[in-house]
Order: C-alpha cells, then structure tokens, then sequence
C-alpha cells in the first residue's frame, strides 16, 4: 500500500488551526477532510476542509486543492459554497468555508425523483450559481447531484469548483474566449458534454449539458445516460438521446421536457446560448405550471375507464334528450 492510499489520521477535538477550533469530523473524500470548527474571532461555526500532508506531494491533488479556494473564493452568491478564508496547519493546506446543514442533492434523491415544482425550484438556483461563476468566466465542469447542496434551511448550494476552469479572456475586451483545448478530460462520465469527453474546447455550454443531466435525474429518478459500466456510459452520452422525459414519467410538463432536451444536445450550438437563456425558459416552464395550463396524465385502471365512458355516454344521452 503506497503513502497515498494510507487513510490520514483525523484531528483531534480542540486541534487548533489559527484562529479556528476544530470541534468534530464530518467526512473524508478524494479532496481532503472536512471538520466542523468554530471562528474564535467571530464566534461563528465555519467548515475546514484540510488536504493531509500525506496528500500535498501530489501535485494534482494540490493543484485541484488551490484551484478551488482560488475559483469558488472569487465568488460572490448566494447559490455557490462560500469561501471564507486559507490556510496552512503543519504543511498541510486548508479551505475554510461556510458550514452548510442539509444533504446533497445526490442523497435527497436515492433513485427517487423530485415533484416538477421542487425540481423547478432547486433548477432555477442552480441557474443562478452557474450564471455567476460564467460571468467571471469561471465553468464548473463537474455540475453533478454530489456538488449540489441543499441547504435545510436557505439556499441550494453549487459545491466543488476543484476541477473548474477560467477562460482566458480577450485582451482588449476583458471578455471570455470561447474555449480551450483541454488537457485531460475533466468531469464525471454521465455528466460530461460530448465535446468534453472528446477532449476538445468547450465553453460555458459544457456546463448547461451537465446541467440538463441533473434536471432529467431530478425529474426522472433516473440517470440520463445509464450503463452497467463507465464504458457504456459514456458510449450512451457521445451516441445515444435519453428517453423523452414524457415516456418516463407522466408528471413532467411538455415545456420543461423541452428545456431538459434542448440542454442535452449533443452540439454545443444547438443548447441554450447561455445558462440566463435558460433561466428563462426555466421561468416559462414555471409559468406553466402556475397557470394550471398542464396537468399530469392519469393512469387509469378498466374498471374506471369503464365507468368513465359509461358515464360520459350518460351525460351525451341527458344532452340530446334535452
């Protein structure tokens, strides 16, 4: 077993980090582990995520590690983790960040699916944490249920920008280029865009893709581009459509089908130009909704559909009687 595969021993309660306690251990991931602690200087409860020193040697680890303090920490909003400070403890790399209760959107999921307004809800605010970190020229590239938090009280949180990207920007206008060509393919297989898994430039649009992915599992329970292995899975993603959310499930309104399958296109120019594009198609979609201009199909059995046609060939009789 080499140094890296090594499980890095916990802190310890009361272990302090500069101005920061630790007061218990929450979680270990390929990233780092994260402690709950508390800010001695504002008294306030904060999250610590610390790289081990087993772990700082490796070069990529370290880099995805500072790309995130860096990237997430020039974020402002209220849909994106926020980042409150860095630092060092015994050679080993920190991020401090607000401490969030709640549960992934992975977890509230489990192979279940959400009702179209929640699902709309929580779509409407992710929208909005990507439309920031896009302003900046920031794209997340690993948009997945695991990096979507949902706060128990407060609102849903864009987690993890440790594989995040910023574009490089025009020297004369300040604004984005439209891509670069990757050196690696970034991501999770069944959230990547074609053009991402290809390993050719891709924009903000990649994001928009992944996004349409967790849209379809929120109203589906069900992975847009399924397979028994990553292999096949990513075969589904670059030459296979999803299902058309209406064959799924009969709850989804046709406009937010629309929206699921316009940002689910294999070619880039043919999804939403921008995620504030797609914020109002969103907003259509809702208003559909709210309007009561859609209502779910009933399954109905026989013996009700009997009784149904009994009673409407009634009222047709009533009506000519008449």
């Amino acid at each position: 077993m080499s140094p890296h595969d090594q499980q890095p021993a916990e802190l310890s309660s009361g272990t302090r980090l500069g101005p920061y306690v630790v007061e218990s251990f929450l979680g270990a991931g390929g990233m780092g582990q994260v402690y709950r602690a508390m800010d001695d200087r504002l008294q306030r409860p904060v999250a610590i995520k610390l790289l081990p020193s087993q772990f700082s040697g490796d070069a990529d680890r370290l880099r995805r590690f500072e790309q995130e303090a860096r990237l997430a920490g020039s974020l402002s909003h209220p849909n994106v983790l926020g980042i409150f400070d860095v630092g060092t403890h015994e050679g080993s790399p920190f991020i401090v960040t607000e401490l969030l209760e709640g549960q992934t959107l992975r977890q509230r999921l489990r192979g279940h699916y959400l009702n179209p307004p929640r699902a709309l809800e929580i779509a409407r605010q992710i929208t909005d944490g990507l439309g920031a970190a896009h302003a900046k020229g920031i794209i997340h590239r690993d948009l997945k249920p695991s990096n979507v938090f949902l706060c128990a009280a407060g609102p849903v949180k864009i987690l993890d920008f440790g594989v995040a990207k910023l574009l490089h920007r025009d020297p004369k206008t300040g604004e984005p280029t439209t891509g670069w060509t990757t050196e690696a393919v970034p991501g999770t297989i069944g959230y990547l865009a074609p053009e991402q898994a290809h390993g050719r430039r891709i924009d903000h649009r990649a994001d928009i893709f992944a996004f349409g992915c967790v849209l379809f599992e929120m109203l589906s329970g069900r992975k847009a581009f399924p397979g028994a292995t990553p292999a096949e899975v990513l075969v589904a993603t670059l030459s296979s459509d999803p299902p058309d959310l209406s064959d799924v499930t009969s709850d989804v309104p046709p406009a937010l089908a629309r929206v699921v399958r316009c940002c689910l296109s294999k070619e880039p120019d043919d999804r939403y130009s921008t995620v504030h594009d797609l914020r109002l198609a969103l907003d259509s979609a809702g208003e559909q909704l709210a309007r009561g201009v859609w209502l779910p199909r009933i399954r109905l059995g026989r013996a009700t559909r009997r009784w149904m046609g009994v009673g409407v060939a009634g009222a047709l009789l009533a009506a000519v009687a008449g």
